[in-house]
């Protein structure tokens, strides 16, 4: 009995803060986006705010390591590296998964960025992507150098997800690297 009752309030306190996320409105474009500080497959610790000021950042949301669309998705980013290197951002996948999960992701299809793990759903909750479900929506942030959130993609196509984040970042005028300093 009092594991029925504490799996019902566990559900309820859920629904409850997902309510309340949504209710605090949808991050939008030209809000400031908001700090995270999320350990990533690389094995490094990032922050928002360790950009602002130098560099924009593009953050591109997954639902779940080791699926379907989601592997077709991280697959796409890494094949488009060359392309996606071109420019002076720094760019990220993300997810609810643990650090582990996401780390032998990473490894395991040979992806060359860092993917960030935010099993408590802080960030997730913080960018608005935390779907009904609990996972992330399949969503991309683009974020100017200031830290403003300057574009955000609802409709990413897992198939053609690099492809499409270099024609974002062009699109908006993202700085390019120094070509002999990419190489």
């Amino acid at each position: 009995m009092k594991s029925a009752i504490r799996q019902v309030f566990s559900v309820t306190v859920g629904v409850c803060a997902l309510a309340l996320t949504s209710l605090a409105g949808a991050l939008e474009v030209g809000d400031k986006a908001p700090d995270f500080e999320l350990q990533a497959s690389d094995g490094n610790t990032y922050r928002l705010s360790d950009f602002v000021g130098t560099q924009p950042v593009v953050l591109a949301f997954f639902p779940a390591a080791f699926t379907g669309g989601c592997t077709i998705q991280c697959k796409a980013i890494r094949d488009s590296s060359d392309e996606i290197k071109r420019f002076d951002v720094a760019y990220f996948m993300a997810s609810v998964d643990s650090v582990e999960k996401n780390t032998d992701f990473a490894a395991e299809y040979g992806l060359d960025f860092p993917v960030l793990a935010d099993p408590a759903k802080t960030m997730t909750a913080d960018y608005g992507v935390l779907g009904a479900s609990g996972f992330a929506n399949r969503w991309t942030y683009y974020i100017d150098a200031q830290g403003v959130v300057v574009q955000i993609d609802k409709s990413t196509n897992p198939s053609s997800a690099g492809r499409d984040l270099a024609r974002s970042m062009a699109e908006l005028g993202f700085p390019q690297r120094n070509q002999t300093a990419a190489r």
